[in-house]
């Protein structure tokens, strides 16, 4: 009765159930996976907010398949701060960036065809492939005193099927950034291959260096389709505003945005209200950011605090994001400590196994999390592991 394409294993993993049965006892927990900043405490200018969900204009519909120009403009603006000239033709606005990720795929693979994703990274990458017939093939990050490409990998991952590479920045829970001289690899690669670089940009604003990191928004080289979206720019994921910025040689450029135009057209997703309310959304951005940024630097402080009072260097270098990755004592596998952490410290992690680590012995926790509790689930963690 079901499409193939739907065939998942829909059964809860150890994790999930131990999780299920902690809440439904009424045992206390320490959350350190939280990853909604709509309920880690961070201060919201609500009435802004309310105020620009009530333009009157979104009682008018235009059906305009890219977003109506003000939003776009909106975000050619935010990329304007980042040093990228982005011409507001070049912007598609979508729901979300699984939507703008599914309409990528829709544009560029057919049923079988192949896309490299790095690992580790984010575990919704395979569903949004699934869901649109396209196979994911993973090229290895390897990590020595910071995160890097494995190329010779990639080059390796490479087949006929191959249509395009996607690239994290920063990386999801890595936290690395693409250096200058991986993108010119990956743009001589593509260039020569005819592959399509997808670029994830949700977490670029939370780089812990003083530079801004650069966009790959204002890649020229090879056909690039950089992704974004208010769910972590602004701290609103429930408002449901993303985008797609389309560059790369003129040509290809001009070719894949009326392609994209057309997917856009035949469901016209956005709604109104949202559209317009997106530039003073994303003019409220800093605020919201001023406070993330503080919360994720005291929780690295505590946590490089008790790392450094147990005499021990459990976590890997990190450069943005909101999210740290602790190698521990690979003495059982990761879902089995983060188990052993949540039935006897009532503390809950995520394993890496589920980011697609090659190996065993990695645990990653958010920044998010309110400073009390992030401070008593590491003294858990860290007592457990000493």
């Amino acid at each position: 009765m079901f499409a193939d394409r739907t065939k998942w294993n829909l059964a809860p993993n150890r994790l999930s159930e131990a999780l299920e049965r902690h809440r439904a006892a009424g045992k206390p927990l320490v959350d350190l996976t939280a990853s909604n900043p709509t309920e880690c405490g961070f201060a919201y200018d609500q009435r802004a907010i309310l105020e620009a969900l009530g333009n009157p204009a979104a009682l008018r519909y235009e059906p305009e398949p890219r977003g109506l120009a003000s939003a776009r403009q909106a975000v050619c603006k935010y990329y304007a701060a980042h040093g990228v000239r982005a011409d507001v033709d070049d912007i598609l606005l979508t729901t979300s960036t699984s939507e703008a990720y599914s309409y990528v795929f829709r544009l560029l693979c057919n049923p079988g065809d192949e896309v490299l994703v790095p690992a580790p990274s984010y575990p919704l990458f395979e569903f949004l492939a699934e869901i649109q017939d396209t196979r994911l093939v993973r090229y290895q990050l390897v990590y020595d005193h910071g995160w890097e490409i494995d190329f010779h990998a990639l080059e390796q991952a490479i087949s006929p099927r191959t249509r395009a590479i996607i690239v994290v920045h920063p990386n999801n829970p890595t936290g690395h950034f693409t250096k200058p001289s991986q993108i010119q690899k990956l743009n001589i690669i593509c260039a020569a291959r005819g592959l399509v670089l997808m670029v994830d940009e949700v977490f670029l604003d939370f780089g812990l260096a003083g530079e801004k990191p650069a966009s790959f928004a204002g890649n020229r080289d090879a056909l690039t389709f950089t992704l974004s979206g208010l769910s972590k720019i602004c701290g609103l994921p429930q408002m449901k505003a993303a985008w797609v910025v389309t560059c790369g040689p003129h040509e290809l450029r001009r070719d894949a945005l009326a392609r994209l135009e057309l997917i856009a057209d035949t469901y016209l997703s956005m709604n109104a209200p949202v559209q317009l309310a997106l530039p003073s959304f994303l003019s409220q951005r800093r605020t919201f950011q001023e406070q993330m940024m503080a919360r994720i630097r005291r929780n690295l402080a505590e946590l490089d605090r008790q790392l450094a009072l147990q005499k021990v260097s459990g976590r890997l270098e990190l450069e943005g994001g909101w999210y740290a990755v602790l190698r521990v004592p690979a003495t059982h596998s990761d879902e089995d400590l983060a188990l052993t952490l949540l039935e006897e410290q009532s503390v809950y992690v995520h394993p890496g196994h589920f980011f697609d680590f090659s190996s065993g012995g990695y645990l990653v926790l958010s920044l998010l999390v309110e400073e009390i509790q992030f401070s008593q689930g590491l003294a858990s963690i860290v007592r457990l592991f000493h």
